[in-house]
């Protein structure tokens, strides 16, 4: 029986773009899709940027310009490189609709009839720079419950522990690195403490998640009373307003999820159909077999949202529930975090300048399984893999044979291989299992397998030797018809994960793959078009090449704080990672010179460069444990130790400089004729660092 799928990504925030982390996600979501496809099943994919919240207004003005202009550009984007690595989405819109406002109203209509809407006053942190109060991800200090430091307000990404901003040691706002204030304005709360008993139910039943998922969410949440969840901010905040409570929005965190279905209900419009008919079950509040099922891919960092507070609203308010949600982890590259410095952190445009988006989506598929295990690109092995398994086993089988048949075709009949062809048919079912399961790991090791058996056919048959003798040019076809058919076998296995190449293979073969079930019947008296290139070996040069370019594209510090951001989230939420490139100012306009992030900090120490006569080595703190390293050329004009304690002014979002003897992380501003006339610029000593200087 045909299935009816809804499948959904992790919406990427409109204030960054993408990079290699957030692919993983994407990849694996677009390969589950076209198989689903392939395989019959009628299967949608929808997604949407995420639009809301505290950074896309800041940054808007600070641009100056409107957030929905904003979020358009980002939109458009976001969707260019996604076509670049072949995601399809069958409808990508935007958090910002009037469909996704409207759900929102229906959901919150619901939760305030289900009795499950409290508001009480909440004693919250306020940025006295920017005048606003600070979300949760705009908040950094020490964790107070392990005590690991550079931790974000909302929860531990060391010890897992979920807290409220105000509970952090030493807070620092990251939108303007002042000390946050504390003050207090009414919030509305969600009681999703009252639905445990569903959402134990619903975690644990071994339907909807992985268990290391369920077994995690029972023994850090369920076991024990659910934190009520603050929905609301106060204004100033870019977002939907609640109907009910004027002056109050919707936390960013409330409308995200919702966008799905405002994703699907403006793909619905579109096609003549209702959302209510994927959305809303015969049987409320309940994951109905033969309904319409919805699987959720996300990463791990977002499990609370997606498998407590998410499926508690929608049982709340009589949605469908998610059938499955599917988790993965994090991206490492060389067995590290991505880091901007060391040129890691690569955005999907710079990789795609420098390589085929094939090579990527091959490599991720082997390395992502089921489970929530991180994946590493580790990058040599990423040249070795492509080269071997894509060129030296895959699109070889038809550089070497297609030549000798263009002029003849298949023959008429399929030859004797020795059961090969139907070995390989007879696997449909159990690599179809694989995918379905998201292991996708397992399904290439079994392809793979089969490209080798493949490969020694060749080799024993020999093609370019049976064309050398006239008289075996009938066994020269038939040997180049079996290892064809056998390479487009493989080719539709792997064409979820290489559709770019599954697409060539049609128009050599002059049959376009349309099903799974290609498979299991031959071609056979069909022609062969002019062999062209399929695939072409990647050299480590080139993946250097792109690391370089990735040092030189890669923003290198936060927006608002100046905060060296060497390592961000390789998933989910970036909302705290405001990306800037790095600005110049020569001929610049006063628009442009506005942009300029000019901080306080505050020299901690500072030494002599022995090998150098001007040069003045300085670490910098910006407040919390926000440090810089910069070298200022006033070493004939000041003692290292007369500047140790003072507060100077920065220049925080130049771009570093490698010089001689290290990395230069911004300049210290002077001024003076020069000579021994340079004045270092000092703060008034009521400033603090990471002070904004207008």
């Amino acid at each position: 029986m045909t299935r009816r799928i809804l499948v959904t990504a992790a919406l990427p925030y409109a204030n960054g773009h993408i990079h290699l982390g957030h692919l993983v996600e994407y990849i694996q979501t677009d390969i589950w899709v076209r198989f689903q496809k392939l395989r019959g099943n009628r299967c949608v994919f929808v997604c949407a940027d995420d639009t809301h919240g505290t950074a896309i207004m800041i940054r808007a003005k600070q641009e100056g310009r409107s957030e929905t202009a904003l979020i358009a550009d980002m939109r458009e984007a976001h969707l260019a490189d996604f076509g670049k690595f072949d995601i399809e989405f069958d409808h990508y819109g935007s958090t910002h609709s009037e469909s996704n406002r409207a759900i929102c109203h229906e959901i919150w209509a619901a939760l305030r009839q289900g009795g499950y809407i409290a508001e009480r006053d909440v004693t919250q942190l306020f940025d006295p720079v920017e005048n606003t109060f600070l979300a949760d991800r705009f908040v950094k200090g020490t964790c107070p419950k392990c005590g690991a430091t550079n931790q974000y307000g909302d929860n531990c990404d060391k010890c897992g522990a979920t807290y409220s901003p105000a509970d952090l040691i030493d807070p620092v706002s990251t939108l303007s690195g002042a000390k946050p204030e504390v003050r207090t304005a009414a919030h509305l709360f969600v009681q999703i403490e009252k639905l445990n008993a569903f959402l134990t139910e619903y975690t644990q039943s071994g339907k909807h998640l992985q268990d290391e998922t369920a077994n995690y969410l029972k023994g850090h949440f369920l076991s024990e009373p659910l934190r009520d969840w603050d929905v609301s901010r106060p204004a100033p905040y870019f977002g939907f307003e609640i109907p009910d409570s004027p002056g109050n929005y919707w936390y960013v965190w409330f409308d995200a999820p919702i966008g799905y279905i405002g994703a699907t209900a403006d793909w619905a419009a579109k096609n003549g159909e209702t959302w209510e008919d994927w959305w809303k079950p015969s049987t409320p509040g309940t994951a109905v077999p033969g309904l319409p099922e919805i699987h959720h891919f996300i990463g791990k960092d977002l499990t609370y949202f997606h498998t407590l507070f998410w499926p508690a609203m929608l049982h709340a308010a009589g949605f469908n529930l998610p059938e499955r949600v599917r988790i993965h982890g994090f991206l490492t590259v060389d067995g590290e975090k991505m880091s901007k410095s060391k040129g890691t952190f690569v955005q999907a445009s710079t990789y795609a300048k420098h390589l085929d988006a094939q090579y990527l989506r091959y490599y991720y598929a082997s390395k992502l399984g089921a489970r929530l295990d991180d994946l590493d690109l580790n990058l040599e092995e990423f040249v070795a893999k492509v080269n071997s398994d894509l060129v030296g086993k895959v699109v070889n089988l038809a550089s070497r044979t297609a030549k000798f048949v263009e002029a003849t075709g298949l023959s008429a009949t399929y030859p004797d291989d020795g059961g090969l062809f139907y070995d390989i048919a007879a696997a449909a079912d159990p690599i179809a299992d694989l995918y379905e399961q998201g292991e996708y790991n397992a399904a290439l090791r079994e392809i793979m397998a089969f490209a080798d058996r493949a490969n020694k056919y060749v080799e024993e048959n020999a093609p370019w030797i049976l064309k050398k003798d006239p008289q075996k040019l009938a066994e020269l076809q038939d040997s180049c018809t079996v290892a064809l058919n056998v390479f487009r076998q493989i080719v539709v296995y792997l064409s979820p994960i290489l559709p770019r190449l599954a697409t060539q293979t049609g128009k050599l073969l002059n049959c376009p793959m349309t099903s799974w079930d290609d498979v299991r019947t031959p071609l056979v008296g069909t022609p062969v078009s002019r062999f062209e290139h399929l695939m072409k070996r990647v050299e480590l040069a080139q993946v250097q090449a792109m690391i370089e370019d990735g040092k030189q594209a890669a923003p290198q510090s936060d927006m608002n704080t100046g905060t060296p951001v060497a390592e961000a989230p390789t998933t989910g939420d970036s909302a705290a990672y405001l990306e800037k490139e790095p600005l110049t100012v020569e001929n610049c306009s006063i628009d442009d010179f506005v942009k300029v992030d000019l901080r306080v900090a505050r020299v901690l120490e500072c030494t002599a460069v022995e090998a150098s006569d001007k040069l003045l080595q300085m670490t910098l703190s910006l407040g919390g444990d926000v440090k810089r390293n910069v070298f200022a050329g006033i070493k004939n004009v000041y003692k290292p130790e007369d500047l140790v304690g003072k507060l100077v002014i920065l220049c925080a979002n130049l771009a570093p400089r490698k010089m001689k003897f290290g990395i230069s992380e911004g300049m210290v501003l002077a001024a003076g004729a020069g000579g021994k006339e340079i004045f270092v610029l000092s703060a008034d000593t009521g400033a603090h660092p990471g002070m904004r200087v207008h």
